[in-house]
């Protein structure tokens, strides 16, 4: 069963890739305007009817609702990727908050302002006292 679900996360990851990537070109842009436009200029053939109406209305839902997962799912794996990337920069630095800020993603929104706060002031403090390149190594102690 395990494997089934990871092949369908692996197919669901590939698809969605190609298509955020297509759907954010000129081009693909360009595609939705020109079927826009070919809808409007086919409306007085059609008597601008209910049904015509309808094409556009159903075809923009349908896919206005399944960009919403794409899009959702490439945000996500966009976000843990770069969350991943500053988790080891952390752990590279020497003086680095590590305890601190690793993992900090998973905290409260509350939380993570309190810390972006006391980073704030820490950098501002740092700076007013001409040191502009020093790691801090003192602990937020927010968690």
């Amino acid at each position: 069963m395990r494997g089934r679900y990871e092949a369908m996360n692996q197919l669901f990851t590939r698809i969605s890739s190609r298509i955020s990537a297509y759907a954010g070109k000129a081009v693909t842009f360009l595609l939705a305007v020109l079927i826009i436009v070919m809808w409007g200029v086919s409306g007085p053939l059609f008597h601008f009817s209910d049904t015509w109406q309808l094409v556009v209305n159903t075809g923009t839902t349908i896919v206005t609702f399944l960009m919403v997962f794409l899009i959702q799912n490439s945000q996500n794996r966009d976000s843990a990727a770069l969350q991943a990337k500053l988790d080891e920069l952390l752990r590279a630095v020497e003086g680095a908050r590590e305890k601190d800020l690793v993992g900090v993603e998973h905290l409260t929104d509350d939380h993570i302002e309190k810390i972006r706060q006391i980073v704030e002031k820490d950098s501002n403090s740092n700076h007013r006292m001409g040191g502009g390149t020093t790691a801090h190594g003192s602990s937020i102690g927010v968690r």
